[in-house]
């Protein structure tokens, strides 16, 4: 696996990483927290047989640069970040964005933007519904089981909230430990993916739910529902996007959160043959 750095508009240099067959279609995996590049080595394994995956370290976690402070993980600098990596690996071709968690959440935002649309052939979403969306779909009715189920398993979001707090028990090791628990245990994890990881919530959750923009999404897009999320609840995740996107496919598939990585081929399998569908088309 090759890796090199590159610089986002603010000045923040990421770290990506490529794989698989170089002259195949391009595969470009956005990893969530409290993850890094690494939650994707078992899919990649499987896609970089057809396909070129690249991956990369969002800004805090990895071999990335770990900015201090709320401002520098707003929405905005992580789709420039997408823009910074796009344009250093596939100036000249549309991708197949691949996304998980909190990058799957941020990767959402970003399509609506429609000069990225025009970039991507294709988006699988995977345990990371669009906050917008999602806030949307709990204020509705006749879904009020699913809505307070939802609510309880995103406490942790409010918490994230809290100054200090949140950091102590990052390098205390009490968020690792958490993600281990329900199937993280296989990803290569160091203290600043979740420190630093912290400042993605607290900087875009609170607007998005208190004042929601829905995003409308004209990429085709597959949404890959794990029926054991605990975090990212079945219901949310296949229905909230429903009405937002132009052209989506809901698939549920056996796992739970941390899918991805347990079981690699459960997401590969349903990628590969979306990614095949939607082919690869110039930009």
């Amino acid at each position: 696996m090759t890796h090199r750095l590159v610089t986002s508009a603010d000045g923040t240099r990421l770290a990506v990483f490529e794989a698989g067959d170089p002259d195949g279609p391009t595969v470009l995996a956005i990893h969530g927290f409290p993850d890094n590049h690494t939650v994707w080595d078992g899919v990649a394994a499987i896609l970089g047989e057809t396909n070129r995956f690249v991956s990369y370290d969002v800004r805090g976690a990895g071999a990335s640069d770990k900015p201090r402070g709320r401002r520098p993980y707003l929405q905005e600098h992580l789709t420039a970040d997408l823009v910074a990596v796009l344009d250093a690996i596939a100036p000249d071709e549309r991708v197949h964005l691949v996304a998980h968690d909190w990058g799957s959440m941020q990767t959402w935002a970003s399509l609506a933007r429609p000069e990225i649309a025009e970039r991507v052939a294709s988006y699988t979403s995977i345990s990371g519904p669009s906050l917008d969306h999602a806030a949307l779909w709990l204020r509705g009715r006749g879904h009020a089981r699913a809505t307070a189920r939802q609510l309880l398993a995103s406490t942790y979001m409010a918490a994230f909230q809290l100054p200090v707090l949140p950091e102590l028990a990052a390098r205390a090791g009490v968020i690792d430990r958490g993600a281990s628990r329900v199937g993280g245990h296989d990803v290569r994890r160091g203290p600043a993916d979740t420190t630093h990881g912290i400042n993605l919530y607290r900087a875009n959750v609170l607007s998005s739910l208190l004042r929601p923009q829905p995003p409308r999404i004209g990429v085709p897009t597959l949404v890959l529902v794990p029926d054991q999320d605990p975090y990212s609840s079945p219901p949310v995740a296949s229905q909230a996007p429903v009405g937002h996107v132009d052209d989506l496919t809901v698939e549920h598939i056996e796992g739970g959160h941390w899918v991805v990585s347990q079981h690699p081929a459960r997401v590969a399998g349903p990628a590969a043959a979306f990614i095949e569908k939607h082919g690869q088309k110039n930009a």
